[in-house]
């Protein structure tokens, strides 16, 4: 059943500032697209088809309203060999495949895995790609490139200065869009002699069509596009997932990221019938969306539709938008982007947080992998969690007549096992050996197998040494674990009432 209030909500609450924000997108994406479509390999039209058609879908499939998806050079440097080596033919069908392991992994859940990435892990995300973003324009400041002289930089500052001085005075029409077209049309009144977007490569003409890929339906096909289409998939996920995260923060509301997952699932097959190479959510373009008044899913719909009329209709004006000007945008969006607090929070806060952040940042910016920069922060944090549960763990021993009480208290996992073993060393070895030994674990929990393992080498151990052992106060779970696993004889195990600590 259709829920009005919510329809009503994604794409009937915000239609002016929606739309107004899409053409800023819009006009925003050509040189990106066009310029993805160069890393990959393939025609102009490719990117830009593909940024049409993911756009006008996932408006419709996706879990985050607000936020913009299309062709992306994260999934763009992935197909290069493919494209080299075998054809564009196999990078449409590649990207289908790409579509249905989306799909599948929304059916898995795979989703809750973001559950597992750190907010550090998202700041230093965060700031990486502010750094790529910025890094990607500076081809576009080069003074010995082609084009660029001392207008391209004055329009850049006069975009820039536009951007952030006209909403102190109005915010009717996005900043953005205003500056598009106040420099547009200087450039051709005056001839400028700048750079302008049909110098990025061969805009299409004609609408696109649908096709199925022209590739063999073999076992052999489907062995050269699965690798690729598996690591599609996973990049362009973890990116969409990211992304719908920061979006839910900028807009302090949630989303389905389930459903994101399937949507961009849906949106790369679409792509792909209708001569589109597989992208997903872009950071760039969701900010300059939000920070233009985008909210809805009419904002990205209209993003997508606004390309195709520039691209069809408009194509030769388009053509002749000034290169400073999107500039400016990517600045803007690049400032916007990058975590500020990040820099003094450097020092405020934990260092094991600081060194995960900035080791996100450094790998992306190197590698201009997204995903290994995440599965790096990732990591590192597990690696210092885990850490700093296997300290928070200590074991006392009493002595009381003729007994030795050890109480443990913490977490016993695979981390913290040698320092089990070693604070229960051979009783024998203490000051003042007892003949009974009892183990109070009513503080403690057994996590795995190495726990119990544990225990099987320290109670075995002592019954060596002449020692009668008890074991006190397992908990439920622990006591299900050693009832499962444990080797040695358990007479003198004790279930105790302990709470799971």
């Amino acid at each position: 059943m259709l829920d009005r209030s919510a329809i009503k909500r994604d794409w009937f609450s915000n239609i002016r500032a929606d739309i107004l924000a899409g053409i800023v997108v819009a006009l925003a994406l050509i040189p990106e697209a066009i310029g993805f479509s160069i890393i990959a390999g393939v025609d102009p039209r490719v990117g830009l088809y593909a940024s049409v058609a993911i756009a006008m879908v996932i408006a419709f499939t996706g879990g985050r309203p607000g936020m913009i998806s299309a062709a992306t050079a994260a999934v763009a440097v992935v197909v290069v060999p493919l494209v080299r080596d075998h054809g564009v033919e196999y990078l449409f069908a590649a990207t289908i495949l790409m579509g249905i392991f989306q799909g599948i992994a929304a059916l898995l859940r795979l989703d809750l895995l973001m559950q597992f990435v750190s907010r550090s892990v998202i700041t230093g995300f965060v700031n990486a790609l502010a750094i790529l973003i910025f890094m990607a324009q500076l081809p576009q400041l080069d003074p010995t490139a082609a084009g660029i002289g001392w207008m391209t930089y004055a329009m850049v500052i006069a975009a820039l200065a536009m951007i952030y001085i006209i909403p102190k005075f109005t915010t009717a029409i996005p900043s953005p869009l205003i500056a598009i077209i106040v420099l547009t049309a200087l450039t051709i009144w005056l001839d400028a002699p700048v750079n302008t977007v049909s110098d990025m490569g061969e805009l299409p003409e004609g609408l696109p069509y649908f096709a199925l890929p022209d590739v063999p339906l073999t076992w052999e096909t489907l062995a050269i596009i699965a690798p690729y289409a598996a690591t599609m998939a996973a990049v362009g996920l973890l990116e969409s997932l990211l992304t719908a995260q920061i979006v839910d923060d900028m807009t302090h509301t949630g989303s389905n990221k389930r459903r994101e997952s399937a949507g961009q699932g849906v949106a790369n097959v679409v792509a792909a019938m209708f001569g589109g190479m597989g992208g997903c959510a872009m950071i760039g373009q969701s900010v300059i969306n939000v920070t233009s008044g985008g909210r809805g899913r009419l904002s990205t719909f209209t993003a997508g539709l606004s390309l195709l009329i520039l691209l069809v209709v408009l194509g030769d004006l388009v053509g002749r938008v000034p290169m400073p000007a999107l500039v400016a945008i990517m600045i803007m969006v690049s400032i916007g982007t990058f975590s500020w607090n990040s820099i003094p929070n450097i020092s405020k806060h934990p260092w094991q947080s600081s060194v995960v952040m900035l080791a996100t940042v450094v790998v992306v910016v190197a590698t201009h992998n997204l995903a290994l920069g995440v599965l790096a922060g990732v990591i590192l944090s597990g690696v210092f969690f885990t850490h700093k549960v296997m300290t928070m763990f200590e074991v006392v021993r009493e002595r009381e007549g003729d007994t030795a009480i050890y109480r443990a208290k913490g977490q016993i996992f695979y981390a913290s096992v040698e320092r089990f073993e070693a604070a229960l060393g051979p009783e024998s070895t203490m000051p003042d050996p007892a003949d009974h030994v009892i183990i109070d674990v009513r503080k403690a929990h057994f996590w795995d197998i190495s726990a119990v393992g544990a225990l099987d080498k320290v109670v075995e151990r002592m019954r060596r040494n002449g020692r009668s052992v008890q074991v006190r106060g397992l908990n439920r779970a622990s006591s299900d674990l050693v009832d499962k696993f444990a080797l040695t004889d358990k007479t003198g195990v004790e279930i105790g009432l302990a709470p799971h600590p």
